[in-house]
This record gives C-alpha cells, sequence and structure tokens, in this order.
C-alpha cells in the first residue's frame, strides 16, 4: 500500500470519529500494510460486553457513578434474553404459599448438588427483590385477577421441599426474557450508558493479573478498537452454537469464555451442558416449559404419558436433564413417532387439552412458531419435539459479586468480572432449574455490577502490557492472505464439529465416543489454521466474524469434550453410558479447565454443601 493512500485513509478515519463528538477518546495511529491501518483507542471507567440481562443490569449499576460504556455484536434489544419465554423463578407467594427457602432447595436439587449452596440462597431470596425491582422499572407481567403478579408451575419448582409442584415462575406471557431486556435497555439509555451496538471482541488486554480492557473489531467498518477500563465485565451468553440442532441463537459463539480461555483463565464445569427436551424436531427451536406448566403432556407414539415411569410425581415437569434423556430413551426403545431409533426421531407435545383461550392469551408466541415453523395449529394438533443444546451450566468461574476467579484457591483476578450464561457462580451445578436463567441473569448481573462500581473507585487505571491489538490486527490480517493450496471452508468446518458434539458429547455420552471427539475435535483446530476469509470487503464482514466466532467455538467445544471424557460418572445433564451412577466419593467437586495450545489441563474446586446433604433424586 502506497504511503499516501494510507495517510488518506488514516484522514478519513480520523474525520468520521471526530464528527461523533464522542467525549474521552484518545487517538492512536499506526501505519500498516496489513488490514486495518488505525487503532483507535477509548477510555472508560467500566466495559461491559454483552448487552443482554446480565450485561445490562451490570451496566445500569456501574453507570450510576462510573462512566460505563456496553458492547454487542448485535443491537442490544437483539441478544438472546430476548428469546427466554416461560418466566423468572421468584418464591412471591402471590398465587400458592412459597419461601425462598424451597427455591434454594430445589435449585440445588435440581443441581444434582454440584451448586454451591449459599450461592443458591443468595439467588433465592435476592430473586424476590428483583422481581419487585423490574416490575417498579415497567415491566409487564401477566397479573392475578387481584392485580398481584401472576405466578405458574414450571420443572422442578417445589413446594416445602419436592413435597409437590408449586406456581413460582413469574411471567409476562410467553416473552418474559424480551419484556426484561426492553425494560433494562430502556432504564440504561435513560441513565447514559453508552453503547457500541455491532463490536465483536477480540482479545482482552492482560497485564499479568489484571484486566484493562478488550480489543474489538467493528464491525461496520473493519476498524479495530482498543478501549481501556478500571474494570471489564464479560456478559457474552453461551455457546450452544456448537452443537447441531440448538434453540441458541446464531451469534451465541461464547466469545467471552473463549477469549479469556485462551489468554489463560480457567473455565469451571464445562462438561455440564443442558438439552432442553423439548425443541422443535429438526429446527432446535425452543417450545418452553411453560407449556407443559399450563398443561401440557409429552407423549410417544402410542399416546402413553411416558413420563409416568420416568417421574411419577412431577410428571412432565420434572427437571429438564431427566425428561430429556427420558425423550431420548423413549426414542432409542422405538417409542419415537417414526419409531426407528434414529437421532432426528421425535416424540409429540400435546396442548390441545389447554385450550385455544390459554395458548393465544399466556403463550401467544409459542403459537405462532408452530403454524410458522409447522404449519399446525396447537389448538388441534400435536407438536413434534426432540431434545435441543440449550444451556451452559459452566463457564467463567466467579464469586457471587461477580469477580473471575484465578483458581480454586481463593485467588482473583484484577478488574475482571462476568456474569449471565457465560460465567458459573455456580448456581446451576450440573442442571439448571427452569426460570432460574433470568434469576441468575438479575440477581447476579446487579451484584456484579455493585460490586464493580466500588472497585473503579479504589482502583487505578492499567492499561495492560500486552500487545494484544498488534496481535489481533495480524490475527484478522492473516485471515485474508491468500494459500497456494485450497482452503478449508469455514462452514464445512462448523457443520462437521456441531455433528461432532451433537452425537458423541449429546444427551447420553460414553468413553469411546468422547475420545473419538476430542481427536476428531483436535483435528479441526488443526484444519482451521488454513482457513481464509472469502469476502475482501472490510465493511459488516460476515464471513470474517463467522470465522472469529468458529475458532471460539472450536476452543470451547474441545474444553467441552475434554472435561465430559475426563469426569467418569452421571450427574445432571453429563449422563454416561459407562459409568451410570453418581459418584459423590469422587467426583463431588467442580472441574476447572484451562486451555494451552492444543491441551486442556484440569483441576478440581469444592462445592459448597453447607445447607443440605447430597441425596438422590426422586420425583
Amino acid at each position: 500500500m502506497c504511503l499516501q493512500k494510507a495517510s488518506q485513509m488514516r484522514s478519513a478515519t480520523l474525520h468520521r470519529f471526530l464528527q461523533k463528538s464522542e467525549p474521552g477518546i484518545n487517538f492512536i495511529y499506526k501505519l500498516s500494510i496489513f488490514y486495518g491501518e488505525v487503532f483507535l483507542i477509548h477510555e472508560f471507567d467500566a466495559l461491559v460486553i454483552g448487552a443482554g440481562g446480565a450485561g445490562l443490569f451490570a451496566a445500569l449499576e456501574a453507570g450510576k457513578n462510573a462512566k460505563t460504556a456496553v458492547f454487542s455484536k448485535v443491537h442490544a434489544i437483539r441478544s438472546h434474553t430476548g428469546a427466554a419465554q416461560g418466566g423468572i423463578g421468584a418464591a412471591l407467594g402471590n398465587v400458592e404459599e412459597d419461601k425462598p427457602e424451597w427455591h434454594a432447595f430445589d435449585t440445588v436439587k435440581g443441581g444434582d448438588y454440584l451448586v454451591d449452596q449459599a450461592a443458591a440462597m443468595i439467588l433465592a431470596e435476592e430473586a424476590v427483590q428483583a422481581v419487585y425491582d423490574l416490575e417498579n422499572r415497567g415491566l409487564p407481567f401477566n397479573r392475578t385477577p387481584e392485580g398481584l403478579i401472576d405466578q405458574r408451575r414450571f420443572g422442578g419448582h417445589t413446594r416445602n421441599f419436592g413435597e409437590s409442584a408449586v406456581r413460582r415462575a413469574c411471567y409476562a406471557a410467553d416473552r418474559t426474557g424480551h419484556m426484561i431486556l426492553q425494560t433494562l435497555y430502556q432504564q440504561c439509555t435513560k441513565h447514559d450508558v453508552t453503547f457500541y451496538d455491532e463490536f465483536q471482541v477480540v482479545d482482552v488486554l492482560m497485564d499479568g493479573t489484571t484486566c484493562g480492557g478488550i480489543v474489538a473489531v467493528e464491525l461496520a467498518t473493519g476498524d479495530i478498537h482498543v478501549f481501556t477500563a478500571k474494570a471489564t465485565l464479560f456478559a457474552t451468553g453461551g455457546f450452544g452454537r456448537m452443537f447441531k440442532i440448538t434453540s441458541n441463537a446464531y451469534a451465541n459463539t461464547g466469545d467471552g469464555p473463549a477469549v479469556l480461555a485462551r489468554r489463560g483463565v480457567p473455565l469451571e464445569d464445562m462438561e455440564f451442558f443442558q438439552f432442553h427436551p423439548t425443541g422443535i424436531q429438526g429446527m432446535g427451536i425452543l417450545i418452553s416449559e411453560a407449556v407443559r406448566g399450563e398443561g401440557g403432556i409429552l407423549r410417544n407414539k402410542t399416546g402413553e404419558r411416558f413420563m409416568e415411569r420416568y417421574a411419577p410425581t412431577l410428571l412432565d415437569l420434572a427437571p429438564r436433564d431427566m425428561v430429556s434423556r427420558a425423550v431420548i430413551s423413549e426414542i432409542k426403545q422405538g417409542n419415537g413417532i417414526r419409531g426407528d431409533k434414529k437421532i432426528d426421531d421425535y416424540v409429540h407435545l400435546d396442548a390441545t387439552g389447554i385450550g385455544r383461550e390459554t395458548l393465544n392469551n399466556k403463550l401467544p408466541e409459542i403459537s405462532s412458531f408452530c403454524r410458522t415453523y409447522l404449519g399446525i395449529d396447537p389448538v388441534d394438533d400435536k407438536i413434534p419435539v426432540q431434545p435441543t443444546a440449550h444451556y451452559a451450566m459452566g463457564g467463567i468461574p466467579t464469586d457471587v459479586n461477580g469477580r473471575v476467579r484465578r483458581d480454586g484457591h481463593g485467588n482473583f483476578y484484577n478488574g475482571l468480572y462476568a456474569a449471565g450464561e457465560c460465567a458459573c457462580v455456580s448456581v446451576h451445578g450440573a442442571n439448571r432449574l427452569g426460570t432460574n436463567s433470568l434469576v441468575d441473569l438479575v440477581v447476579f448481573g446487579r451484584r456484579a455490577g455493585i460490586h464493580l462500581a466500588d472497585f473503579i473507585k479504589h482502583a487505578d487505571r492499567n492499561n495492560g502490557k500486552s500487545d494484544a491489538a498488534e496481535e489481533a490486527k495480524n490475527k484478522i490480517a492473516g485471515l485474508f492472505k491468500n494459500k497456494k493450496q485450497p482452503s478449508p471452508r469455514g462452514v464445512d468446518l462448523t457443520d462437521k464439529m456441531q455433528r461432532i458434539m451433537m452425537e458423541d458429547i449429546g444427551v447420553y455420552r460414553n468413553g469411546p465416543d468422547m475420545e473419538r471427539a476430542v481427536d476428531a475435535l483436535r483435528e479441526l483446530r488443526k484444519a482451521y489454521a488454513n482457513v481464509r476469509v472469502g469476502d475482501t470487503n472490510k465493511a459488516f464482514n460476515t464471513d470474517l466474524l463467522e470465522i472469529l466466532e468458529l475458532e471460539n467455538l472450536l476452543d470451547l467445544a474441545l474444553i467441552t469434550a475434554e472435561s465430559a471424557k475426563n469426569r467418569k460418572e452421571s450427574r445432571g445433564a453429563h449422563s454416561r453410558e459407562d459409568y451410570p451412577d453418581r459418584n459423590d466419593a469422587q467426583w463431588l467437586k467442580h472441574t476447572l479447565a484451562c486451555l494451552e495450545n492444543d491441551s486442556v489441563h484440569l483441576s478440581y474446586m469444592d462445592v459448597d454443601t453447607s445447607l443440605w446433604e447430597p441425596k438422590a433424586r426422586k420425583y
């Protein structure tokens, strides 16, 4: 590139950003013959990566007294929190007697006792105030005839420590997550939080154990930006896109955990990935547990309500891991609708007994999904469903205030926080209880934001000594370099990865299959080194974005597979055919997995069992 052209590009970029009149931005310009001639340096007090429920609540708290920026690779109100349908659990007792202690117990029991119990109690106790806080901020919950927040049943929620089902899920029709997202986004804009939409994080600025900010690519221009801050919080959501059939949005590629893992941050309990029992057959689009909460019934090819054999007390509203295994067991026994025992077989979710009025008023979005994607009306027709990869119980290890752990010995990174699905508190253990995802977002997103804001008051700015921006520039430039030999296509590697994870690290697992999966994933990671971007444009280069996301998914898939292969027991969502029993004597412990090049090194951390002794799960 000639010097004159480079100078013209720098001038144009400077002019564009000066026109924004954004306060507090410093610019550093670097001439480069590679992709991205300019680094744009921004200074904030706090950075929040991810604009879902956890990120927005954290930003709302941090932004009260600190200059805060929120980053998202989509517009904030398109974040995946908006896909949460059924409800947010809180022991309000508006419809039936309920107590936070019962909610905490259900959380621990549902998580197959891998839950840190003091954290579960915080989750349950603060859920009540969090729901009232959302109500006061304008969230339009459904109401009882008396005008109270209405509540309905959800899987695994019981009264009196497992005695019978209880109505605990507070809901806004079947758009609860969407309403939470809208409410928090409005509050953030009201309190002058700065938003950077369509920015993809590619690296983190680390100086030893201190985080000083992030490096990101602006999707609209291809420019590389450096954002420095006293504290950085990751709330990038899940990574279900490493599976072929998933309820997760295309954006759920685990960007935060993967970026931090490559910088040496351990990831916790990655072997535990929840499969929701009722995804639309072949698509994975979620049919909420709320359908079963309103009276929907799972039936096999003979019309039998088969959950009577698997969970005689809670039936179709047993915890999700149990229902998913029951569905797969029916399919393997030839009781699926087709009866061919193949992976794409399915069962029926029968909502015909619920009634048109309830479906239209309380479950309008789900009814619309059925009409749009299946061409059926759930008022009259049964819904074809199969388990779909839904939720990551594991992730970035944190304490109850969102601080990221360095190890299992009580050491933390400075200025580094995480919350939401990308984090592991751990309140979900081996299997998340339905509705607790939204509770996790608002309770621990809020707590992390409060702690972060207090940390900023006493912290010095540390911009990090790493060459992360230069490394990111060179990495992206390398993806545009032509190779003499044909390069593998990212889409092909993605498809292979998703099939491997679905078939070998799915609902049921065994040692030989997982060993094969680990070897295959290593080969895919080697092939990834030769992937190249086909589109040479810089503006909104989705080809580049998907390749960056693929790297993140491949890294997390390897960590997940290695962690699963190593845990020689069955617990919650981790169900091994060769080790069918839970083994508390050897495996009542959290896994910490560190990625080092092509290897995953594992260590362990104690589980807090201070409130309830582990017992067998019976429903």
